[in-house]
């Protein structure tokens, strides 16, 4: 950093759950640690204890009583005007950590630069519409739900698309993110992969005969493909983690299944980390913008089963460091699976290719770019 420092502001959609995107958040304010961060609605019992060393500041949503809070996503116009709301004129440069609306930030004077750390752009409006619409993840309120959609989205698209205008440079997670960002968007951007801790594992030389998988249990992240191939195949299949369709995966999950739902997929918990350090393999069946738990698989020593589309592609390399299956279905997964076992990995080669995605050079890149887009490099 110069010593004529910008002014920098750090601003996310919410900290109410521990995942990737807040993980990027924090490393964020690693990189500019004299960086407020701003957010909608901050729940310091749900994220990283370290979150409560650092400033963080909330937007009016934050007052609203907590038994209504918790269904935020049902008012997505409250949100983007919260946001619009923030008063950000003192802070030269804003960086948004954003996937819905975090990019409603307003510049309010002359020279002020948004850089925005781009998840995806809004998935719920864009790439993922139709399966959103199909399942809300809302529970029993989704027949309502399906209704209000087709009415909400056409103008939240239209409030997301002229946000996205008024960003001057756009960071994308990954390749896929990219792609989107230039199709919904029509803006160009540069690919910085979220920085993984991968110093936190320690593959053992001794692997378990269980399989693993984690995160939130959400109907489209498709962990019943999972359930259910490991299942069909008798294998023992440790899955971490919690969410609205926890209850079907016990119903489906045969004798060989166990379910370890301490964090709701945090993956800093001790023991997930002991579990991937040993674990013959991770599974997932989504598609992800990215994902931040397939290169820890691999820094844990673990080779990756995985749905081979979008975020997967910048990661694992079929028949190197995982395998990649081609459709969202149990007999793909089962013989994914097969593949993987007939397959040789060694961990100290999985862990190689985690280093890729170090923090350091996430926390190397973020710093040049918005350094060479302070306003006074502009």
């Amino acid at each position: 950093m110069t010593d004529k420092q910008p002014k920098i502001a750090i601003v996310c959609e919410f900290l109410t759950v521990m995942g990737g995107a807040e993980r990027v958040v924090y490393e964020l304010h690693e990189a500019f640690p004299q960086a407020p961060i701003y957010t909608a609605i901050y729940d310091e019992d749900r994220v990283l204890p370290e979150f409560k060393k650092l400033d963080v500041r909330t937007t009016w949503l934050q007052k609203i009583p907590k038994k209504i809070r918790k269904m935020y996503k049902l008012f997505p116009t409250l949100q983007v005007k919260a946001f619009r709301d923030l008063d950000l004129s003192e802070f030269d440069i804003i960086i948004t950590s954003s996937y819905l609306n975090a990019n409603q930030v307003r510049k309010t004077r002359p020279g002020q630069v948004i850089i925005s750390y781009c998840h995806t752009p809004a998935r719920y409006y864009w790439s993922h519409y139709n399966e959103y619409r199909k399942h809300p993840g809302f529970g029993k309120l989704d027949p309502v739900i399906r209704l209000l959609i087709p009415l909400l989205v056409p103008r939240q698209r239209k409030l997301d698309y002229e946000s996205s205008q008024n960003v001057d440079v756009f960071i994308a997670n990954s390749t896929e993110t990219q792609k989107r960002i230039k199709k919904y968007y029509n803006k160009p951007s540069t690919v910085i992969h979220p920085p993984v801790d991968v110093n936190r594992f320690e593959p053992s030389r001794e692997r378990g005969n269980y399989y693993m998988t984690m995160g939130r249990q959400l109907p489209y992240k498709r962990y019943d493909l999972v359930v259910a191939a490991c299942t069909k195949l008798g294998l023992p299949l440790k899955v971490f983690g919690n969410g609205p369709a926890h209850d079907h995966l016990v119903d489906i999950a045969g004798p060989t299944i166990s379910f370890y739902t301490d964090r709701f997929g945090d993956a800093s918990d001790a023991k997930l980390e002991k579990a991937l350090n040993s674990a013959k393999g991770w599974i997932y069946a989504a598609e992800e913008d990215f994902g931040i738990v397939q290169v820890e698989a691999l820094a844990a020593g673990a080779p990756v089963i995985t749905y081979g589309k979008a975020g997967a592609l910048d990661i694992v390399q079929d028949g190197e460091s995982g395998i990649l299956f081609h459709e969202q279905t149990v007999d793909a997964v089962v013989g994914a699976i097969k593949k993987a076992e007939q397959t040789t990995f060694l961990p100290g080669t999985l862990r190689r290719k985690a280093k890729r995605f170090e923090k350091g050079l996430f926390i190397t890149k973020i710093r040049k770019v918005v350094l060479d887009n302070a306003p006074q490099n502009r």
